[in-house]
């Protein structure tokens, strides 16, 4: 894991992306303890997490462009099979993978919200969840292509907007 500097792009899982706007050293029970003070972009919520936590929590770079066109390749795919159990373990399901605050599973599951949305109402849970999807994914992907990469036509394709 690459150690990241203030102004770094970073995202921390379910809440997006971030810059690292300070490292600070603080003492805790004793202990001297380095910190990575994030703010997350579209909340501005603040998050400290410390250096020996980066990896069990999820802390990652923003994705490549070449992973952001496996992204978009995730989210073209309609020929996916959508598991036709109830909305609340559906719901319990899509959730961990969102938890995972891997750009792949976010993108499958948002893939999978909007082809469900087709065929039938989506749970208020499930509504609400296609916007986390979307906003998390959005930001990422924008971040991570350039403008001739990425049309705004294509993403309001993708994502119904």
């Amino acid at each position: 894991m690459d150690a990241f500097k203030v102004g770094d792009n970073a995202v921390y899982p379910g809440h997006g992306v971030g810059k690292v706007i300070s490292i600070d050293t603080k003492e805790i029970l004793g202990q001297k303890k380095t910190f990575y003070t994030i703010q997350i972009i579209d909340s501005g919520m603040k998050i400290m997490v410390p250096l020996d936590n980066v990896k069990s929590v999820g802390l990652r770079p923003i994705i490549s462009s070449l992973e952001a066109a496996q992204v978009l390749d995730i989210l073209k795919m309609t020929e996916v099979k959508i598991d036709n159990q109830t909305w609340n373990r559906r719901y319990r399901e899509y959730m961990e993978k969102i938890k995972t605050g891997s750009v792949f599973e976010i993108a499958a599951v948002l893939r999978d919200l909007f082809l469900l949305k087709v065929d039938k109402e989506l749970s208020f849970g499930e509504r609400k969840m296609l916007d986390t999807a979307r906003g998390l994914l959005m930001k990422e992907l924008s971040l991570a292509t350039t403008q001739e990469e990425l049309s705004k036509d294509e993403v309001k394709a993708i994502f119904g907007i």
